[in-house]
């Protein structure tokens, strides 16, 4: 399982974004996501690390490592809603 902190995630909106760039990369894997924490969980056999946050940069947001550590330069955007 990889956990990610997607900080400038806000909304349901940007939860469906997320899970539907995960699904193009791996259509099986298991996705859960805590709007309240900020979190994303994936469940892949077929996607690494850095094909999933990939996906997540591709789709317009900046995933890190729960423990902390980048997985993907650029600067957090505002979000979809314009919220942090």
């Amino acid at each position: 399982m990889v956990i990610f902190e997607v900080k400038d995630m806000s909304c349901r909106h940007c939860v469906r974004a997320i899970t539907e760039a995960v699904a193009k990369v791996d259509k099986s894997a298991a996705v859960r996501v805590d709007l309240a924490t900020r979190r994303v969980e994936v469940e892949s056999a077929v996607s690494g690390v850095d094909e999933l946050a990939q996906a997540i940069k591709d789709a317009g947001y900046t995933p890190f490592l729960a423990t902390g550590s980048a997985t993907s330069a650029g600067s957090p955007r505002a979000s979809c809603c314009g919220g942090r």
